[in-house]
């Protein structure tokens, strides 16, 4: 695997929906002093202060239906223009082949992570969440149990379980990640720049991405 030996990386981080992308993506950040540029945090900002892409988004996302990629690429090259100067770490973009193919020819990555979660363990892992709606508390049976199955710790009042995050929901967000996403793999497996990391739990991935990354960051 041939990387470019840049002081700037520019990493990107692949992964399905509640694979742990989101705990790995904040370690790399911190340990690595990278800029995390989330395309899901930067769309809810720009939501939140009703700019007109902001706007534009709400608009799309309010009828049910994906953000089209010519408005997704334009926005996230224009974000990465503000962080060129720096290491960073993308997260949440690209998702598509076209738009994996438009950021490669504005700003090619250095490294692409992709984190290889079993869905079973996903599915089993997302069935067992539990909300405190009122204060966003979340609960995991088996991980994070409650006190009282069914009930928030502080206040006593009922969980419950997000449509989104029942088995057959799940089953099917993994299964369009996956349809959706692995040309996007190839596209980078066919550069030469794509790592895979293989586990259940973010702990069973994280040592084997410092190992790799550790050797690439202090060069």
């Amino acid at each position: 695997m041939t990387i470019r030996k840049t002081k700037l990386l520019k990493t990107l981080i692949l992964g399905a929906p509640a694979s742990g992308k989101g705990t790995i993506s904040s370690r790399i950040v911190k340990k690595y002093q990278a800029d995390h540029v989330s395309s899901g945090d930067k769309l809810r900002d720009h939501i939140e202060k009703q700019t007109e892409l902001g706007l534009e988004v709400k608009k799309y996302l309010n009828e049910g239906q994906l953000v089209p990629d010519n408005v997704m690429i334009k926005f996230m090259i224009t974000e990465l223009k503000k962080v060129e100067d720096k290491p960073w770490l993308l997260d949440g973009f690209p998702r598509t082949i076209s738009q994996a193919e438009a950021l490669w020819k504005v700003q090619p990555v250095d490294i692409v992570l992709n984190l290889n979660v079993p869905f079973d363990v996903i599915i089993d892992r997302v069935k067992n969440r539990w909300v405190h709606l009122p204060s966003g508390r979340v609960y995991n049976i088996g991980f994070n149990t409650p006190k009282v199955l069914g009930k928030d710790d502080v206040t006593g009042e009922d969980l419950y379980q997000r449509p989104d995050d029942k088995p057959e929901a799940v089953k099917k967000r993994l299964e369009i990640y996956e349809s959706v996403t692995r040309p996007v793999i190839n596209f980078y497996k066919e550069k030469g720049i794509l790592k895979e990391f293989e586990g259940r739990t973010s702990d069973e991935i994280w040592p084997q991405v410092t190992a790799y990354l550790d050797p690439i960051f202090q060069h």
